[in-house]
């Protein structure tokens, strides 16, 4: 009945709103197969080892590029980005364990993720004693890979599953990581479709994972697919579609284009549309905006379950472009939300997690919404927005020092201590970064968070301290 529902709704809006053209309707007629056609890429995709940088996102924008004329873009190592810079070019050709018997116990070649992305590359013969020292597992999950990165800390490390961890015994063991880390470039793509006006949608995916189907493929998926079928339509907006390494290609991407930030009207950040669970919408940090208030009205026509979250400062791509120095009207649409699925960033978020019906309904969903904003162009008003509850007259207001996206938090010595506090100070750190931009008091970021005030405040001295916020009164 949800497919039928879909293709009933798509057909009206066809013939009476956009008049379009018969294709689109052999598409609604179709679905199976091009869910199937979805998988299918999924499949293709699904070996590559992908990182931040790489011949793996390369090889990603290279497929892509057999279904829409996607333009590659290259950013050189040691660029400044902001707060950040690009760093050195990680590639990868193989990587193992193996036994003083000569037996291959942790192997690449079968599983990607059985390597620190990132990791430097080493040969060596280590005691159990010192490997176990460079080793990841899921004692939770003690059949699962986990995947685990190192981007900007040099380092080096296996993943392996908990119950193999468990196995091994002492002695002597080969290591091998044959990896280069050196001078390279950041690589993303992007595929721009003109439409009768100059304003802009925003669509965008990462293609930073190695090989995990709900996080990250499924987006490319989708994005690739809605690309190619709205480049075949009469569209109103016009739409810039992006294929990034999710946090450093969303910071590059703003950096180098800050002239077009002003013709972007509406944007979704594409992931986890490939599982079974209900729809999850995130909305932008502004919360009332006409994408927000599009996806809600098209999740409540769908008939189906679904949740809305309010924004968050942290996730995918959407706390950078919602970042107080752009705040651009980006929300999240997904089915089950990341950290939210026990196969996320693990081996078992695999083919057999994802299927093709799921992919086509999460693809209907989105060509629905896109169909409405083209439907009501130019016509929004926004709701009215519920009474001020800043007390800007409480305590102390900051402003955020690096406002244009996060500020790396790791250069500074921050994130190593972060990620050995409880979650609650490492939300707080991006929430009053998020917050500070000089209208919302402690009190106010304390309560819109639901963190409390004493860490709060705690916090904002650490950021203080690290020249990172300023005090205004």
């Amino acid at each position: 009945m949800y497919e039928l529902y879909i293709r009933h709704k798509y057909t009206v809006i066809v013939f009476y709103y956009i008049k379009m053209p018969d294709h689109f309707l052999e598409l609604m007629k179709k679905s199976s197969e091009i869910g199937e056609e979805m998988f299918q890429l999924m499949e293709e995709l699904f070996p590559i080892c992908r990182s931040i940088t790489g011949n793996g996102v390369r090889k990603t924008l290279e497929i892509i590029r057999n279904y829409i004329p996607i333009e590659r873009h290259e950013v050189p190592s040691g660029t400044k980005v902001f707060d950040w810079i690009i760093p050195k070019e990680w590639n990868i050709e193989d990587a193992y364990i193996k036994t003083d018997k000569g037996q291959k116990i942790v192997d690449f070649q079968k599983s990607n993720l059985h390597v620190l992305n990132y990791s430097t590359p080493i040969k060596s013969k280590l005691p159990l004693s010192e490997l176990k020292q460079h080793l990841y597992t899921l004692p939770d999950q003690p059949e699962a890979i986990p995947y685990r990165t190192s981007y900007y800390n040099e380092n080096w490390g296996f993943c392996l599953s908990h119950n193999q961890f468990l196995t091994l015994e002492d002695g002597e063991y080969e290591i091998v990581i044959d990896s280069s880390l050196k001078d390279g470039n950041l690589t993303y793509g992007e595929f721009f479709l003109q439409g009768k006006k100059n304003e802009e949608i925003l669509l965008t995916c990462y293609t930073c994972h190695p090989s995990l189907c709900n996080d990250n493929l499924s987006g490319i998926v989708l994005l690739t697919f809605l690309a190619q079928y709205l480049s075949k339509l009469k569209l109103e907006y016009s739409y810039r579609f992006l294929f990034i390494p999710e946090t450093i290609g969303a910071i590059t991407w703003l950096k180098l284009n800050e002239e077009k930030i002003s013709k972007i009207q509406h944007g979704l950040v594409i992931t986890c549309v490939g599982d079974s669970g209900e729809f999850t919408y995130k909305k932008s940090r502004l919360g009332n905006t006409e994408i927000d208030q599009t996806v809600i009205n098209v999740l409540k026509e769908s008939g189906e379950s679904f949740q809305i979250k309010d924004f968050f400062p942290v996730g995918s791509d959407e706390r950078q472009f919602c970042s107080p120095g752009f705040n651009l009207p980006m929300g999240s649409l997904m089915r089950t939300m990341y950290h939210k699925f026990p196969e996320y960033h693990t081996s078992l978020d695999n083919l057999e997690f994802v299927k093709g019906e799921y992919l086509i309904e999460s693809f209907s969903i989105y060509l629905k919404i896109i169909l409405e904003l083209e439907k009501n162009f130019g016509k929004f008003k926004p709701e009215e927005k519920l009474e001020d509850q800043r007390n800007m007259d409480a305590d102390d207001i900051f402003i955020n020092l690096n406002p244009k996206c996060e500020p790396n938090l790791e250069k500074r010595g921050l994130f190593n201590k972060v990620i050995h506090l409880d979650s609650g100070t490492t939300l707080s750190i991006n929430w009053i970064l998020n917050l500070s931009d000089g209208k919302n008091s402690l009190s106010d970021i304390s309560r819109i968070s639901r963190i409390e005030y004493n860490l709060i405040k705690e916090t904002s001295k650490l950021l203080l301290k690290h020249n990172l916020l300023k005090k205004i009164t």
